[in-house]
């Protein structure tokens, strides 16, 4: 798969440039283009990007240490690119950066997709303080699995999240969870005017529920898609579901 401007992304081309906007999936904490199932990632008559974040995956460059810093960085992909603007599908950490891109830089936002978001994003102090200390790092990403899958997923599921999280440098997810946890757009959500989805699953421990009404709440007509048996790894744990959600909310974007 290609880089450019120091970041790696995955590719699908189900879609002509210049048809339709191309949809960006931005991942979350610690993940990679890999934290999107194959379903998701080639979104059917889509052209989907799929990119890891600096010092992420196959990335260069360090991981930021804020949600800001991220979204410019996407930004300046995007422009090495030559895509104007886009539909971007952001899960956790990915979602507060399509919010940060959607506040910043409206310019280049057909529309959203919140997976497992919030307009706060704040870390348990024990993770913060167990992802930063080499001893204690892989049980910080035992945590943070734990808590991110529901009591239904197999476990050949998580122990497969838990692998790619763990070849994670601890600097990278170090940063990744202070730029969470110091994010926070909550007074400026009725800024949005763009279309956008909300996605939730029942079993959210890491972003429950409430924070995905709260959104959809705030967001001028919001939609919000609640899927049942899945945790804050919705996607991976009901990729059927969420890619229908997705193709749907598409669907009904009008394009310029």
């Amino acid at each position: 798969m290609p880089t450019i401007a120091d970041i790696y992304y995955h590719l699908y081309q189900g879609s002509s440039l210049g048809k339709d906007p191309a949809v960006v999936l931005i991942h979350g904490a610690g993940g990679t283009h890999l934290y999107w199932p194959a379903e998701v990632r080639r979104l059917p008559g889509q052209l989907v990007y799929a990119p890891d974040l600096p010092g992420h995956g196959k990335s260069g460059g360090r991981g930021q240490q804020s949600i800001a810093a991220y979204a410019a960085s996407i930004q300046e992909w995007l422009d090495a690119l030559g895509i104007h603007s886009a539909v971007f599908v952001g899960h956790s950490m990915g979602s507060a950066i399509a919010l940060a891109l959607a506040l910043d830089y409206p310019q280049r936002v057909t529309g959203l997709a919140l997976v497992g978001g919030g307009a706060r994003l704040r870390v348990a102090p024990q993770l913060m303080d167990a992802v930063e200390s080499p001893s204690t790092y892989l049980k910080a990403v035992h945590l943070v699995v734990e808590w991110s899958f529901s009591l239904e997923t197999p476990q050949t599921l998580k122990d497969l999240a838990e692998k790619r999280m763990a070849e994670t440098r601890p600097s990278v997810l170090a940063a990744d969870l202070k730029a969470c946890d110091e994010f926070d757009v909550t007074e400026r959500l009725g800024e949005i005017q763009k279309p956008t989805l909300i996605i939730c699953g029942t079993e959210d421990k890491m972003t429950p529920l409430r924070y995905s009404n709260y959104l959809a709440e705030r967001i001028a007509n919001a939609e919000l898609a609640v899927i049942p048996q899945a945790g804050h790894m919705v996607q991976l744990e009901q990729p059927r579901r969420v890619l229908e959600a997705i193709q749907g909310f598409l669907g009904r974007i009008r394009y310029p």
